[in-house]
């Protein structure tokens, strides 16, 4: 989230979309409610069921999952049509006036560059063009050709009304109510929010879905506004903090790349990701990025990393291509993998094409399990009737299960979806001869580095050199670990500007990321947490909940990363001036020396106005990007069919087979050939969460068990009738990967939609059941869905595929 859970609170209009908020986030939720209340905002909720959410909305549209980029461009569409757009936000906070490369061009659903037998982009052509001095040029008038902001009137002028409508299936006359809608908080004094979920991300366009959102809340001049942003409802059990700390080798913690093979040294690895400014009298944050990787390499390998073996940069493993969890279960279905430890994580149920990842599972030599239950991976080599139908003595794999605590079972932080760290406190000691994570992972890597010391082996260093300096060994202390991760000064840390100054002294923790320094005097395992256990001691275990704002900051509860910061982006909620756009909600102003108020200011604090520092710190140029050069698919969202789709052919592109699913997203060989077509699989299915059940673990849950005992899929009256299926039958439904049975529920809430002159059906698919647990044995839903990911993260496509139905 870009903002927090209670600053929805202060939306003059929410959108819930790609996601339902009510039942997958009912805590959180309440503070739409508040909105609704205190400030009669008003609630939109786009999707293809009528949800709880919707339930509660003051308008509903529907929409045939799969086409969100469809119906958001045709937003942007309608709001650079009419005008309805923050002008001085978007000239100055933006890069709508930077200029593109000429040789820039979209045709026919490609973006210049493509190959399409890698199935990927070159992206020569998409830059800008840089001027004599070094710096982007731009045109301040936005009336070049190849300025970003024509560029983007011109790629979203085919999002007209009528072919938004033909290929969402949304009524014409929704959609443009709520363009209007949404056109009236381009008014400096009137913000919006977005409440997103895994309805976006689980796309083979998703992280383009978001981007779409981005732009329209760039264009209406909401980003860094108090009730603006862009909010991801993340799932539970800690997701947020996970990712932040990066634990798999995509990337490090606190998101920074991880080498490549590419990068022979350190030198290379890290000129390639410190930018140089684009634009004059930018702060370019991410020419710090040698400050953060080097205090990591400390934190790992403290004494051991010197400058004089480049901080151990040769001990870090070099990725040879992608390591995401699509990529990790590839190369185990390819036999490339003899062992998978699988700590807090069902992957067979939470994976797409369930027989796809069984197969792989099966090639392993062993898998170890670290988890508090006994999960359906736990037990993927055994049979369990027609939910699971294996044959044990033709899996080679040994499994280990290791049982873990509960989170309630040992104390540690928690990061909520607004970046919030909470410290928690043990409730209660594990049952029987449990351990807690960090004790196992303890173990393991004591027996490992004795073994390596032993017998040596090859590459040791990682291993050996890795420092472990806790009073404990076996058993680290989390407050232990929260300070290292928070990081310290090894040496004296001083003031950049006054060298006889110091700032931090020898083994004192730091005060924020902004005194780590590249030199191997300082330490930090993730430089976004920098300073969330201080000097001051540990500052996520704060309950303060004073607000003197009255917006919900509370700068006193938790720690917000990064630097206690609650609203992102806080500096474009003033004017170039540092007036507040709307001073009944200000986040921070320019006092006149510095830059104060009701935040932590995402600014440098004595960047007077007249500086020219603009409010998008973390980008090169300063500005927020419309035109995004870094995305694998494109620097404009395009819609794309999902890879299983209805429709014979994209309406945007239709006379282009190349152009009809993302022609960059992550297929990989064999799998192309497991899409179902829609001749066979006539109806679209789409898979998401209950209010009853959380996630995979409630299952084991007698009370929720209770509450919803067994699987069931929802259809429409309309297609309940063609097919003859009551609520009640049992049916099956069937994708070209496998079948599931289940309960019938017909339901007025999923209507049929007009899609370009066709009849669409939905099929509405819980995911949470499965052949282990207290629930009712059952099917595991991803036993139908596609393997293929986004093009830019490779989220797999779990919301947009083909079935079919039949009454059993």
């Amino acid at each position: 989230m870009t903002n927090h859970w209670v600053d929805l609170k202060n939306s003059d209009l929410v959108i819930v979309m790609g996601g339902n908020a009510a039942e997958a986030h009912p805590c959180g939720f309440k503070w739409v409610i508040e909105a609704k209340k205190d400030r009669k905002a008003k609630l939109i909720v786009v999707d293809p069921r009528y949800t709880r959410s919707a339930a509660v909305s003051d308008f509903y549209a529907p929409i045939r999952a799969g086409s969100d980029i469809a119906f958001l461009g045709g937003v942007i569409n309608y709001l650079l049509s009419n005008n309805k757009i923050h002008l001085e936000y978007v000239k100055n906070y933006t890069n709508a006036a930077f200029l593109i490369d000429e040789g820039f061009k979209f045709e026919d659903g490609l973006f210049s560059g493509y190959n399409g037998e890698k199935r990927s982009y070159g992206k020569d052509t998409w830059k800008y063009q840089m001027g004599k001095d070094g710096f982007a040029m731009v045109d301040p008038t936005l009336e070049s050709p190849n300025c970003v902001f024509q560029l983007m009137k011109k790629h979203y002028s085919r999002y007209t009304p009528e072919l938004v409508s033909k290929t969402t299936g949304t009524p014409q006359d929704a959609f443009l109510k709520i363009c209007e809608m949404m056109a009236e908080t381009a008014a400096p004094d009137k913000t919006m929010t977005i409440c997103y979920a895994l309805g976006w991300t689980e796309h083979s366009v998703g992280s383009q879905n978001i981007r779409t959102m981005a732009l329209i809340q760039l264009l209406l001049g909401n980003m860094g506004m108090a009730g603006g942003g862009i909010n991801a409802l993340r799932g539970h059990a800690n997701v947020q903090g996970i990712t932040d700390m990066c634990l798999y080798s995509e990337v490090l913690p606190g998101y920074l790349s991880a080498p490549t093979d590419a990068d022979v040294d350190r030198k290379t690895y890290l000129e390639k990701r410190t930018p140089k400014p684009l634009r004059p009298s930018q702060m370019n944050f991410p020419q710090n990025f040698p400050k953060w990787f080097t205090s990591l390499q400390k934190a790992w390998y403290g004494a051991a990393a010197t400058d004089k073996n480049d901080y151990g940069y040769d001990w870090l493993p070099k990725k040879d291509g992608a390591y995401d969890t699509l990529a990790i279960f590839e190369r185990m279905h390819q036999g490339k993998m003899s062992g998978f430890v699988c700590q807090g994580f069902n992957p067979l149920a939470s994976v797409a094409n369930k027989k796809k990842v069984g197969d792989a599972l099966a090639k392993l030599k062993y898998l170890v399990i670290i988890d508090p239950l006994a999960t359906d991976t736990s037990e993927f080599w055994k049979p369990h009737g027609e939910f699971n139908e294996v044959d044990p003595a033709k899996i080679q794999t040994e499994v280990f299960r290791l049982p873990a605590n509960l989170f309630a079972e040992e104390s540690g932080s928690f990061t909520s979806s607004g970046r919030v760290i909470q410290w928690h406190w043990k409730a209660a000691d594990g049952p029987g001869e449990s351990k807690g994570d960090i004790e196992i992972l303890a173990a393991l890597f004591l027996k490992l580095k004795a073994m390596y010391a032993k017998d040596g082996g090859k590459l040791p260093e990682p291993i050996l050199n890795l420092t472990w300096p806790y009073r404990q060994p076996a058993k680290p202390a989390p407050e232990e670990l929260l300070m290292e991760i928070s990081g310290k000064a090894l040496g004296e840390v001083l003031d950049p500007k006054d060298k006889t100054k110091v700032l931090v002294k020898p083994g004192e923790q730091i005060a924020g990321f902004a005194q780590l320094r590249d030199d191997g005097s300082t330490q930090c395992g993730n430089w976004i947490y920098g300073g969330s256990w201080s000097q001051a001691g540990n500052l996520t275990a704060r309950r303060d909940n004073s607000d003197p704002s009255g917006l919900g900051q509370t700068l006193n509860w938790g720690f917000a990363w990064p630097a206690n910061r609650r609203i992102l982006y806080n500096r474009a909620s003033c004017d170039m001036a540092g007036k507040p756009w709307d001073p009944k909600r200000a986040v921070i102003r320019w006092t006149g020396t510095a830059w104060g108020g009701n935040d932590v200011p995402d600014m440098r604090p004595d960047a007077a106005p007249e500086e020219g520092v603009m409010p998008f710190i973390m980008t090169p140029e300063g500005v927020a990007r419309l035109f995004a050069p870094a995305m694998a698919d494109g620097p404009f969202p395009e819609h794309y069919e999902p890879f299983e789709t209805p429709l014979d052919r994209n309406p945007f592109h239709p006379n282009n087979p190349k152009a009809i699913s993302n022609p960059a997203a992550r297929v990989y060989k064999g799998d192309m050939e497991t899409f179902g077509k829609a001749k066979d699989f006539p109806y679209v299915a789409t898979t998401y969460r209950l209010v009853e059940h959380f996630h995979y673990w409630t299952k084991h849950s007698k009370i929720n068990a209770v509450l919803q005992p067994e699987q069931f899929v929802e259809i429409g009256e309309e297609l309940a009738k063609e097919k003859g299926i009551a609520a009640g039958d049992r049916v099956k439904v069937r994708s070209n990967r496998g079948f599931i049975k289940a309960v019938a529920v017909v339901t007025k809430r999923i209507k049929t939609l007009d899609v370009d002159g066709k009849k669409v059906h939905t099929v509405g698919i819980p995911i949470h059941f499965g052949f282990k647990g207290v629930t009712k044995p059952g099917f595991i839903t991803n036993t139908l869905t596609p393997f293929v990911g986004d093009a830019n993260c490779q989220t797999p496509e779990f919301k947009a595929f083909l079935v079919n139905i039949e009454k059993i």
